[in-house]
């Protein structure tokens, strides 16, 4: 099994502090929300948010929402292989089912944050999503993983293939990408993991990292062509 941990992520509602801001008002206004209900967005909060600390790394929902879109579409989530975790900033933690189809326009995904960091569980039909309260190292310690390599431009060059040596098709592996758009992560993830990676020698996005980590599986354990295997005896 291979676990996904997207790692202080930028995702979070907005802050008491600028709440008050005309911008968020505004915002909240149409969107019928109370201000701090909102989530908070760069594209559209930034003149809110210049006060902030970290204010030029924090409100991408969008970052969360192409990582989610590209590892839930993949054959070894479909084979319910995959497990995947959001671990924000705040220690909030997002639980995601295999199943769920989440929503492809920005506006609705947004839309099931807001109304998963009210609730605690989205959609309301038929929770699909949890929130709770989780630090890296406690979600870490709950999947007790075999091996956990966490990607960073500081790491140790590896190439793909090599991702996976001396572990077994049946370990459970631990991945941790961030879920920001630059700097470091703000967990100890270099204490937390066994091995720090670089796979390129140029920065690359989060949902690329992703794909690449997910085909390295699928293709050191022979994911596609069982599948193919599979399709191929069915009458």
């Amino acid at each position: 099994m291979l676990h996904l941990i997207l790692a202080d992520c930028e995702l979070e509602t907005v802050p008491k502090e600028i709440s008050r801001h005309r911008v968020i008002i505004w915002h909240a206004q149409r969107r019928g929300r109370r201000p701090t209900e909102l989530l908070l967005d760069s594209n559209l909060h930034y003149p809110a948010m210049k006060g902030l600390p970290d204010s030029d790394r924090r409100g991408r929902p969008d970052i969360v929402h192409a990582c989610l879109l590209f590892a839930m579409d993949t054959p070894l989530n479909r084979e319910g292989l995959l497990k995947i975790y959001v671990h924000t900033r705040h220690d909030k933690l997002i639980t995601i089912d295999p199943t769920a189809r989440l929503p492809r326009a920005n506006n609705r995904f947004v839309g099931l944050m807001e109304h998963l960091f009210l609730a605690g569980t989205a959609p309301p039909d038929k929770p699909l999503l949890r929130l709770e309260d989780a630090s890296l190292k406690k979600i870490i310690s709950n999947i007790k993983p075999v091996k956990t390599i966490a990607f960073s431009e500081r790491g140790k060059k590896k190439h793909w293939g090599d991702f996976y040596s001396n572990v077994k098709k049946d370990d459970d592996v631990c991945l941790i990408v961030g879920g920001f758009p630059h700097g470091d992560f703000l967990s100890d993830v270099p204490k937390l993991s066994d091995e720090l990676v670089c796979i390129d020698p140029e920065l690359l996005r989060a949902p690329t990292v992703i794909m690449r980590a997910i085909f390295a599986y699928e293709d050191t354990y022979g994911i596609t062509k069982t599948r193919l295997a599979r399709s191929s005896n069915v009458p």
